[in-house]
């Protein structure tokens, strides 16, 4: 059997209340080449180690006093069932009777006592490599999931997770009676910047935009790259009160665009950068969700067309062929 590093080096918990059986499978895990080796002989204590441990797998005696294996894996489920994983956990039992009673609680395998050594390290072997697949196979769906969630080039939330954000704080805000606010954001000139510069240039300076924004904003708010040089922040739970949301909401874009006052420093170029921002306060899920994106939209292009590097409220009154007529160079 050839052993890979990786399993060698996986985390393996044994719990068996009696002495003399954790030392000889400890002496047994260590001279197969197992690098990370525990034990306990206190069975109330498996679970907690487990949570603070991860372990590969749970070498597990079923029958000990005050809580017996059985009881342990029911605890163990209830843990990986949050987690999203499994149990990783070999029965070992004096009772070959309890194997099927083991494995429909969760155990990945089961073996009796008095057991081969041969067997007992062949199945530990077997059982680690299984763990180690799923671990990695986790690993790269929740990679995928990070990806369909996230800008590639900044790490905000693209416009997909915007999008889930923006519908649940409508719900939320239903229930609560919150007022939350979106802000739409453009950068000015940025054409000019990636036709001067380069595209290079131009992909440094919405990183360290993206590293402003986030600054800005309270932990639990969303910022979003929604495409190309347009952003969107995301403030929740502002309170029941419009003027006092509104006002909160003001706050955080004078904060936004005091940070832009900062020239960046892009490839040895000092570059000046301003943000065009247009806000809407809104309230419960009476208005569709691409409503309020176009309410804000529609105020960052009067923030444009009033001079950009500003901040312009939502009003219902803006004239709606605003961004018709007014030509491109002078809006962007």
């Amino acid at each position: 059997m050839r052993d890979k590093p990786d399993v060698m080096d996986a985390r393996i918990l044994i719990v068996d209340d009696r002495g003399a059986n954790v030392l000889l499978l400890e002496q047994l895990l260590q001279a197969v080449g197992y690098r990370h080796v525990m034990s306990t002989q206190d069975p109330f204590a498996v679970c907690d180690l487990h949570r603070a441990n991860n372990f590969d797998l749970i070498l597990l005696d079923l029958q000990m006093p005050g809580m017996d294996g059985f009881a342990v894996m029911a605890g163990l489920a209830q843990i990986e069932t949050q987690a999203k994983g499994y149990v990783p956990v070999l029965a070992i039992t004096v009772q070959p009777g309890h194997k099927l009673r083991a494995l429909a609680a969760g155990a990945k395998d089961f073996i009796a006592k008095p057991f081969e050594l041969e067997e007992l390290k062949t199945r530990i072997h077997n059982l680690l490599e299984v763990r180690l697949l799923h671990k990695k196979l986790s690993n790269a769906v929740n990679t995928l999931e990070t990806m369909a969630l996230q800008d590639a080039l900044t790490g905000l939330a693209n416009r997909r997770l915007l999008m889930d954000r923006l519908n649940q704080s409508r719900l939320s805000s239903a229930r609560t009676h919150n007022h939350c606010a979106l802000m739409f954001m453009d950068l000015d000139k940025f054409k000019q910047l990636n036709d001067t510069l380069g595209h290079d240039v131009g992909d440094q300076l919405l990183q360290q935009v993206s590293a402003r924004l986030l600054l800005c904003v309270r932990e639990g708010d969303c910022v979003a790259r929604f495409g190309g040089d347009e952003f969107v922040v995301l403030l929740d739970a502002l309170g029941q009160n419009a003027a006092d949301a509104a006002q909160q909401a003001q706050s955080v874009a004078h904060k936004i665009l005091q940070m832009m006052q900062q020239p960046f420093d892009l490839q040895g170029h000092s570059v000046a950068a301003s943000l065009s921002v247009g806000s809407v306060i809104f309230l419960g899920a009476q208005a569709p969700a691409d409503e309020v994106l176009r309410q804000a939209d529609l105020a960052m292009y009067r923030a444009k067309a009033m001079g950009r590097g500003r901040l312009c409220a939502f009003d219902a009154a803006l004239p709606a062929d605003l961004v018709v007529n007014t030509p491109q160079d002078t809006v962007r």
